[in-house]
């Protein structure tokens, strides 16, 4: 532990005296300006240290940190603290030791991070001039250096590589194993090299083989091709084999590519020549071996798609899983409701080759649709084999990079980004017409729906949008000139609210600014995803808030103001539930005015702080009697002998209504209540007469601190806040009932009784409800009226007027903010059969088929955020029966057990009328 010295230059440390260039709030500036410096010339290659966070943290108060000035400073840790900044003790050396294995205690010189770390919550990561400064100051370690790699084919980005990939290396000879790590960017080159110096061998001499699941695949040929384009995976095996002189050269002493034979599982290739297993080739040869002249084993063969073939399902088609590659549970359970969309089935096994779009510069030149299909043949003709889908998360990496790397990450967003993806790759369109879409103008809705669908398909046309998108309608309405925009909007899924959580319970208590009333607690019901301004409209309804009033919001914590919410675009999530919040009903004033803010102290025990501040305003005032005038005010509803009838009217009732129903009767000159207060004011407090005041006030710094005693002439500099402390005394205790300052209530009480009381189930139709209803667009999402020719917050309603034959409804359980995440587990009654939607849309046209659907695959998710876990469950439609695929692990379930409330993502087909107008068989049943 360091003690900083008296003198604020020196700093004590275990190894002597250092001397410091400079103070707490210089060591932020510097290390400010480092990131900023770092952060606007990111390149490959750039170095980045991995520091713990419960270090940097402590090193963060230390130097007054404020909350978002740092680029990798998490909120969640910082906001366990509230202690001012100053108060913080320097931090000791920096101690990495909770972050990395063992703790630190090997002397290993390559120290392992722990593989359940995340970024924010865990570690953060500062560039190395900013390490380097931080090991000046503060020494210790151990030193994390991570070098900053380009990820992504299309769209590059550039991220921190924090694990690298560990390889475990298998010696043939002795069956020792060790561990190689190195950069998913590294060549094969790198690769051979790095074995090669570990086993003391010659590059030429030596034989890797990729050694996934312990089976040999095929040999990693020393070249630039890269670890992530030979889709090795994290903590897979890998092969050395040293052969005998002379086996496996050419004639010039090269390496030849030995690939081994393995047993052909299926009749089919996606390029239709010999079979592929996750980009293994399985061929034949009379000495067990064939050569390649292919120098990329994984990539080239597996992309040779001329030729292709349909395929006939194997009798037990569709019951492989899918083996985790390292958190890709997401991805298993995405791709099993994919390949289990009887349309895609039928598509995917057929020889879709003309429809290729390789040229599509949206499009992934094909390779996500082919590795895609590739996937769905290998998992209908393998039977129960579990199938490493290495191929297909090395072309997700290529080109969608944040799903690359082995963290958890969302299935519906998954699932969106593979949509998007197959349509683009399979998009019949090749050269996309430029269309102007037109107004609505009062049109029939038939009419210009149609017009929006044609233009959308001329540039949009794919087996994608035949069986997954359908059409909305959006009205928009302008709140000032009424003017009404109609639009027709394509949709792939939808992402349904969780009503029962939509809005948010908050108690807030009001505080009378003049000093006119008792406060009061009020609860208000607001949008949870609203700012304050939806808070203050509320509580302004609730407490009948005058037309020359407003209120002010304000924190409450330790007996101090800890914040003023002051900015009404500020969101509601930044108010914990178990914070206490107070509004002070305050007079509009044209000229600037003072606004004095009152704490109290108990006199008899050392001065402590207690109760609950008061906030009012200051007119003209010059003197400490001024302030013992408005002080006197504000206390004046505690007075014990002064209880009347209208105080009385003030706590009861329910939520305030006799109080709004007492003010209704008032005139603009104010309340009654207010009146007869008054008349008690105007009467001089006892002791104005003499030096000194009625009360004992000390006037304070804006951080509380240099109390100074206020005295009758005391003069008081104008400005826009003064801080006074009130100390309490017997006299004030006999004299006023502080008890209507205690206890604030919380923002939202999540006690006993909440535990209690059993969340009710909602049912998809209300999901579906709150996503259609009318509501107005979002301060950052305004909308141009063309009328107005300004930006309107406008009022949107949604439709629905096109379903597609595979309608996918998103479940929305996850909330993520810069302050607040979250996971709902509310149980969502959803129908399993004969899902009827017709009362939502609103087409009239019979030709666009059934609005009857039935469920056939559900992707869930269990757990929180981070350490959660998805699976599938998929019907089978052959069989008519349900089967729960858990990565590898895939079991039959029964009908009645699949709705849970872990349903994340549900699937639904439509179903075809019959000629006799019955409802029959679910348009795209597949024929054995």
């Amino acid at each position: 532990m360091t003690i900083p010295d008296s003198s604020g230059n020196h700093y004590m440390m275990e190894n002597g005296s250092i001397e410091l260039p400079c103070k707490p709030e210089e060591e932020r500036r510097i290390v400010q300006e480092l990131t900023a410096k770092a952060e606007s010339n990111l390149r490959e290659g750039n170095l980045y240290y991995v520091i713990s966070s419960r270090w940097f943290t402590a090193w963060q108060r230390y130097t007054g940190q404020t909350e978002g000035a740092f680029p990798f400073e998490d909120h969640s840790i910082q906001s366990q603290s509230l202690i001012p900044s100053n108060a913080e003790d320097r931090p000791g050396p920096i101690d990495n030791s909770d972050i990395i294995v063992n703790g630190g205690d090997n002397k290993n010189d390559d120290p392992q991070l722990l593989r359940t770390l995340e970024e924010g919550r865990d570690y953060v990561l500062v560039p190395q001039e900013v390490w380097e400064k931080l090991l000046k100051w503060y020494k210790g370690g151990p030193a994390l250096p991570r070098k900053m790699i380009s990820v992504g084919d299309q769209h590059k980005q550039f991220i921190v590589e924090v694990f690298p990939l560990c390889l475990r290396l298998i010696d043939s000879r002795d069956q020792g194993e060790v561990a190689v790590r190195l950069s998913k960017k590294a060549s094969l080159y790198d690769l051979y090299v790095k074995v090669c110096q570990l086993k003391g061998l010659h590059t030429e001499k030596a034989r890797i083989w990729d050694y996934f699941n312990k089976q040999k695949h095929t040999i990693l040929i020393s070249s630039s091709q890269t670890l992530e384009e030979s889709n090795l995976q994290m903590d897979q095996d890998i092969l050395l084999d040293v052969p005998a002189e002379g086996f496996g050269m050419d004639s010039t002493g090269n390496g030849l590519a030995l690939v081994p034979v393995e047993p052909i599982r299926s009749s089919f290739s996606i390029a239709g020549g010999p079979t592929m297993s996750n980009g293994n080739l399985s061929g034949y040869s009379s000495n067990g071996y064939q050569r390649t002249t292919s120098t990329s084993t994984y990539g080239d063969m597996e992309d040779g798609y001329d030729g292709m073939k349909s395929v006939t399902r194997a009798d037990r088609g569709g019951l492989a899983g899918l083996q985790n590659l390292g958190n890709t549970c997401f991805m298993n359970s995405a791709l099993q409701c994919l390949v289990h969309t009887p349309h895609l089935v039928e598509y995917f096994l057929q020889d879709y080759s003309d429809e290729i779009n390789r040229n599509n510069p949206l499009g992934m030149h094909g390779e996500l649709a082919l590795a895609f299909g590739d996937l769905l043949r290998k998992l209908w003709s393998s039977g129960r084999t579990p199938v490493a889908p290495r191929a297909f998360k090395g072309k997700l990496a290529r080109f969608a990079p944040q799903f690359s790397g082995y963290n958890q990450h969302d299935s519906q967003e998954l699932l969106a980004f593979l949509l998007d993806g197959l349509h683009e790759d399979l998009n019949r369109v090749k050269q996309k017409p430029y269309i102007e879409t037109k107004d609505s103008d009062g049109r029939p809705d038939e009419e210009v729906a149609d017009e929006f669908w044609r233009y959308h398909k001329a540039r949009n046309d794919s087996v994608i949008v035949d069986i997954c998108q359908g059409q909305y309608k959006s009205t928009l309405v302008c709140p000032v000139c009424d003017k009404i925009s109609v639009t027709f909007d394509p949709f792939m899924y939808l992402s349904l609210p969780l009503p029962s959580t939509a809005t948010r319970s908050m108690t807030i208590t009001v505080f009378y600014g003049d000093g006119s009333g008792l406060p009061m607690p009020f609860t208000v019901s607001v949008l949870k995803q609203g700012c304050c301004k939806d808070l203050n409209q509320a509580l302004a309804v609730a407490c009948c808030l005058r037309s020359d009033e407003y209120l002010l919001l304000a924190e409450v914590y330790e007996h101090r103001i800890y914040r003023y919410l002051e900015n009404p675009s500020e969101p509601l999530a930044t108010i914990k539930d178990d914070e206490h919040i107070v509004a002070y009903r305050l007079l509009k004033r044209e000229a600037a005015s003072t606004r004095l803010e009152i704490c109290h102290r108990y006199q008899e025990t050392e001065r402590k702080l207690f109760l609950t501040p008061l906030v009012t305003i200051l007119e003209d005032a010059q003197s400490g009697a001024d302030i013992d005038l408005a002080v006197n005010r504000m206390l004046s509803p505690l007075r014990r002998k002064t209880f009347t009838t209208s105080t009385t009217t003030h706590s009861s009732g329910e939520n305030g209504s006799a109080l709004c129903a007492m003010e209704e009767q008032t005139d603009n000159s104010g309340s009654q209540l207010g009146a007869s207060i008054q008349s008690t004011e105007e009467t001089e407090p006892d002791g104005m007469s003499s030096r000194e005041l009625s009360f004992r006030l000390c006037i304070t710094d804006d951080k509380g601190y240099g109390c100074r005693p206020i005295v009758k002439d005391s003069p008081i500099r104008p400005g826009r806040i003064v801080k006074v402390m009130l100390d309490w005394t017997e006299k004030e205790h006999e004299q006023y009932d502080s008890s209507y300052l205690k206890d604030l209530p919380e923002v939202h009480k999540s006690g006993i009784l909440a535990k209690k009381t059993k969340q009710e189930a909602i049912s998809l139709f209300s999901c579906l409800d709150a996503f259609l209803k009318e509501e107005p667009l979002g301060p950052d999402d305004m909308w141009y009226c063309p009328r107005c020719k300004e930006h309107r917050q406008a009022s949107k309603k949604l439709d629905l007027w096109r379903l597609p034959d595979i309608l996918v409804f998103h479940l929305k359980r996850f909330s993520y903010s810069r302050w607040l995440k979250n996971k709902l587990d509310t149980f969502v009654n959803f129908p399993i059969h004969n899902l009827d939607l017709s009362k939502y849309v609103k087409s009239k046209d019979a030709s666009e088929g059934s609005h009857i659907y039935e469920l056939y695959a559900i992707s869930n998710h269990y757990g929180g955020l981070g350490g959660g876990h998805y699976s599938a469950y998929c019907k089978l439609i052959d069989d008519n029966r349900w089967y729960h695929f858990d990565d590898a692990h895939v079991s039959p379930v029964n009908e009645s057990e699949i709705k849970t409330s872990a349903a994340y993502v549900l699937f639904y087909r439509r179903v075809k009328p019959t000629s006799s107008g019955i409802v029959g068989e679910p348009s795209g049943h597949m024929a054995s």
